[in-house]
């Protein structure tokens, strides 16, 4: 393919018809895809998410045409039925699709439901995985998301299902006992609501939260909180949505690991953190 800045190899050529499905990661251009740029190169239509940042977008060819279908928490958005069936009629219309969503389009991101619409329209298409937020959002506040000393299970969990609600099919009593961290996605708005239920089924209130707003972007902010506070200070902050929120101790981390604050010359706050943020009958 012309005008391509991939390495030489035997890259897919986006057909007439087809529909990729494409994960563009947390936000970070630079946290896209191979498979993702070359589709962005080919594309005849783009239909994008509001997470989407526009430079990713600037990969595109110059006679793309780009179409928003950005879904935001309490704006006015189109049905995701209508979206599914916009890109079956796109694909009918012998277009090569390119579908670009925020993160990873199979963590919570409405992608296997968007798959199953096309396959029952007889659409061919390509699932490219992105970098989901849980985790790539995290390393970039300086949290890795699983820690040999912290923890052996993380739960990834939505804190609002179909109807804008907190998710009712969800245990939080399990939740609560069975995975050292839990990651949060869309949790602000029910906060709240979440920690409580955490807080009920036993989890202390002084374990640590972590909350990154706009993660791996130039407008990134992170709060560093503790569970029984975090709904209060989440309230008192300027934050807002998208953003992550990791419960557990390898929030802490942070405080060693802001690798960005590192690169700026600062010294970290705590070279280990997971020693002073053990439980009292570990120590």
């Amino acid at each position: 393919m012309s005008d391509s800045h991939l390495p030489t190899g035997a890259w897919p050529d986006l057909q007439p018809g087809w529909v990729w499905l494409c994960g563009a990661g947390p936000g970070d251009p630079g946290l896209l895809t191979l498979h993702a740029l070359n589709g962005l190169k080919q594309a005849d239509v783009i239909v994008y998410d509001a997470l989407v940042q526009k430079p990713i977008l600037d990969w595109a060819r110059p006679d793309a045409e780009l179409i928003y279908a950005g879904k935001r928490g309490g704006k006015p958005s189109a049905l995701q039925k209508d979206i599914s069936l916009h890109l079956v009629e796109l694909a009918k219309a012998g277009r090569r699709v390119l579908r670009l969503k925020g993160g990873d389009p199979f963590v919570f991101g409405r992608g296997g439901e968007e798959a199953q619409t096309l396959v029952q329209h007889g659409v061919p298409i390509r699932i490219i995985p992105g970098i989901s937020a849980g985790i790539g959002g995290l390393a970039y506040a300086g949290i890795p998301v699983t820690h040999r000393d912290v923890n052996q299970a993380v739960t990834f969990v939505t804190g609002h299902d179909q109807s804008g609600q907190t998710p009712a099919s969800l245990d939080w009593g399990a939740i609560a006992r069975g995975s050292q961290v839990i990651v949060i996605y869309m949790g602000m708005k029910h906060i709240a609501r979440i920690s409580e239920a955490l807080l009920e089924a036993g989890r202390d209130p002084s374990e640590p939260v972590a909350v990154v707003a706009n993660a791996t972007t130039p407008r990134q902010q992170v709060l560093e909180t503790t569970l029984g506070r975090c709904a209060a200070d989440i309230a008192a902050s300027d934050f807002t949505p998208p953003a992550i929120i990791c419960v557990g101790r390898a929030a802490l981390l942070r405080q060693a690991l802001d690798w960005q604050a590192l690169a700026d010359g600062a010294a970290p706050r705590d070279v280990d953190p997971l020693e002073r943020g053990k439980p009292a009958e570990e120590r």
